[in-house]
């Protein structure tokens, strides 16, 4: 009798959230695979055409174009924002965790922008960057910097890093918490053993900080790179669909949207393109996510 309530009872834990992942999750990739080995007519299945979807996305123009267009932008987002975002991130942990002057303060403002709706930050920047009345030339005119001021989402050359700037902004304190969790499980001794022997900031940082976190360090990196491949949301509400200007801003989450759903300018429906579209994403994803934090785990052992 003991065994099957015990029995009941993990089941009544396990079950709901199974039933959830199952049905939003695994449903949905499972129909995706299986969309992207159709023809289709808009929303009309067609015949079965195997793996013809996948190479028209992969080898056929203008597929193709497309596709590599897009994924040379998640490449530079995941680059920049590995760098940017996460490093600043550190740095920011890395001075909340000294407790210097305010840092009850900026524990809180640091994370603040995390929890805001990415419609809400990608609105009110859209407001911040706008040519004629947004803050950014606003700002930059009031300093004597009138010659920095421009259309920053409306021409190619600055439009993506606008947008990576506002997502730095926006996930900013999430990288920061992580690594201030790991520097906060340093054991003191540690530290005071080092200043003990007069090492510099820099120093400590390398042999002592950097290593001790680096379980923290895989997270952070691992979900960098997810997040930065399902980049969807912010460019879509900051420069369309489309990824205006040009196809500047354009990313495999919006290459994807606009070949299934269609786009302003064409309503016409891919199902199988891109269905197939979204499998690839996800092994790539998946493949290389898994590689990586093998050998981030691995590494850390190392170190």
């Amino acid at each position: 009798m003991r065994i099957t309530r015990r029995g009941l009872w993990i089941a009544c834990l396990i079950v709901p959230p199974v039933l959830v992942l199952a049905l939003f999750t695994v449903y949905p990739i499972v129909t995706a695979l299986g969309y992207a080995f159709f023809d289709w007519n808009g929303a009309a299945q067609g015949d079965f055409v195997f793996l013809q979807n996948f190479r028209d996305v992969l080898f056929r123009e203008p597929f193709a174009t497309w596709t590599r267009n897009a994924f040379l932008h998640n490449i530079v987002v995941f680059a920049v924002l590995m760098v940017v975002q996460n490093g600043i991130g550190f740095l920011i942990a890395y001075a909340l965790w000294r407790n210097l002057p305010g840092a009850r303060f900026h524990r809180v403002a640091v994370f603040l922008p995390v929890v805001l709706s990415t419609i809400i930050v990608g609105f009110v920047w859209k407001l911040f960057f706008n040519p004629l009345f947004g803050l950014v030339n606003q700002t930059l005119r009031a300093i004597g910097l009138d010659m920095l001021a421009q259309p920053w989402l409306g021409q190619s050359s600055t439009a993506l890093g606008a947008l990576i700037l506002v997502n730095a902004w926006h996930w900013i304190g999430f990288p920061s918490l992580i690594y201030l969790a790991g520097m906060q499980r340093i054991p003191g001794e540690i530290m005071d053993a080092a200043r003990m022997d007069r090492d510099s900031e820099l120093s400590i940082l390398r042999r002592i900080v950097w290593p001790l976190i680096a379980p923290s360090a895989t997270i952070v990196f691992i979900l960098t790179f997810i997040g930065s491949f399902n980049w969807f949301e912010l460019p879509y509400i900051m420069a369309g669909v489309d990824g205006s200007p040009y196809g500047s801003t354009d990313v495999l989450g919006l290459y994807f949207y606009r070949t299934a759903f269609g786009n302003q300018s064409a309503g016409t429906q891919d199902f199988g393109h891109g269905s197939a579209l979204a499998v690839i994403t996800f092994l790539f994803i998946a493949v290389v996510a898994g590689f990586w934090t093998v050998h981030l785990r691995k590494r850390e052992i190392e170190l």
